[in-house]
């Protein structure tokens, strides 16, 4: 009976019952929508031999599909940082007319199809459109009309993530470096900047994840030309209507592990970037 009673003791139960059954729901959810579909990828590439497969996925054509998708991606992720950042703090630090309208239109790349993005953007910035009749440069059918389409659909990403940890950082603290002789430049980069650099790097992570898959928005205003405006998921689609499935696969198994390498940087970075905010 003692022998029991320690056994129990030394058990912890579990307020909310079920821990074993959630998590075999949980895996086999995972493993049917996610794990599966990715092993098949790189499956179905098995079944090229290497010299096919390499002269696949380093075609010249690919890899300038592959400069172009990473590149713009990287790109409009950064931009959204910097915009996304500001308008994050500008919905939360000040009050204005129409504030409520202004943060819901946030979320519009969300909500819209991608090729009615597609074809808003096509029209704004072609050489004919409202914005790109007043422009002097050529912006539809180039890769800066790829990088504002990826733009366009990564910014919700970065405002979201770091709204939420504008409105919980704390006035007092600002204030006490204010008081303290810091400047604003001093109290952003010092005070503020710290906090909500985990949640920037998160937001850039989600806006460059999206935007390497992105097809709808960028097929219309890139003009999709080879060596040029051509982007990787474009080619993809480009071998399944032709019926070349492994090709499409070995290209797809690229930008996948390309994919999770950059993704596990990032992490990487957003983990030391806690860890030492967590020591400090």
């Amino acid at each position: 009976m003692r022998k029991e009673t320690n056994q129990r003791k030394g058990k912890k139960s579990n307020v909310l019952p079920g821990f074993g059954l959630s998590l075999g729901y949980t895996m086999l959810y995972i493993s049917i929508l996610v794990i599966l579909p990715l092993f098949m990828i790189f499956f179905n590439t098995t079944k090229m031999g290497w010299s096919d497969f390499w002269d696949t996925v380093l075609d010249p054509r690919v890899v300038a599909s592959y400069k172009l998708s990473f590149g713009a991606s990287f790109t409009a992720a950064l931009i959204n940082v910097v915009f996304g950042v500001l308008l994050a703090w500008v919905l939360v630090r000040y009050p204005f007319p129409g504030k409520r309208i202004v943060d819901g239109l946030v979320d519009l790349p969300f909500a819209l199809p991608t090729a009615v993005a597609g074809i808003a953007l096509t029209t704004l910035y072609a050489p004919n459109g409202w914005i790109g009749s007043l422009l002097g440069f050529k912006v539809a059918f180039t890769p800066i009309g790829v990088t504002i389409a990826l733009t366009f659909i990564g910014l919700p990403f970065v405002v979201r993530m770091v709204q939420p940890v504008l409105q919980n950082l704390e006035r007092e603290v600002e204030e006490a470096s204010s008081s303290l002789g810091a400047s604003r430049l001093q109290t952003f980069t010092r005070v503020i900047f710290p906090e909500l650099l985990p949640s920037i790097l998160a937001g850039f992570t989600l806006a460059f994840a999206r935007s390497l898959g992105e097809y709808g928005s960028v097929v219309f205003i890139a003009g999709n030309m080879p060596m040029k405006t051509e982007i990787t998921p474009l080619l993809i689609i480009t071998k399944l209507e032709q019926y070349d499935y492994t090709g499409a696969t070995a290209i797809a198994s690229v930008m996948l592990f390309v994919s999770f390498l950059l993704l596990f940087f990032i992490n990487l970075l957003q983990w030391w970037t806690n860890r030492n905010m967590t020591a400090n």
